[in-house]
């Protein structure tokens, strides 16, 4: 297992008001978000990196309003149009 470090000033982690174990926890999880968000990751791999089960890590994208899915519109429908075979 590796380990990232992250620096923060002192003012940088009062002015989030959450003790050391919870801010570590609440940025892996907002890296996990963005990194899915981006399709750098698949859920699976973004549930790990934030530390919670797959079903739990959708439930978050939820709050943040970050789709679950990350095919377009357009690559939705040309899978739709496969299957019925237009």
């Amino acid at each position: 297992m590796k380990t990232v470090e992250i620096e923060l000033s002192d003012q940088a982690v009062l002015g989030l008001d959450r003790d050391i174990g919870e801010l570590a926890d609440e940025l892996r999880a907002a890296a996990a978000a963005k990194l899915y968000e981006i399709g750098r990751v698949s859920q699976e791999i973004g549930a790990e990196i934030a530390g919670m089960s797959r079903s739990a890590f959708i439930s978050y994208l939820s709050r943040l309003r970050v789709s679950p899915m990350q095919e377009t519109a357009d690559e939705a429908l040309a899978g739709a149009r496969l299957i019925l075979g237009e």
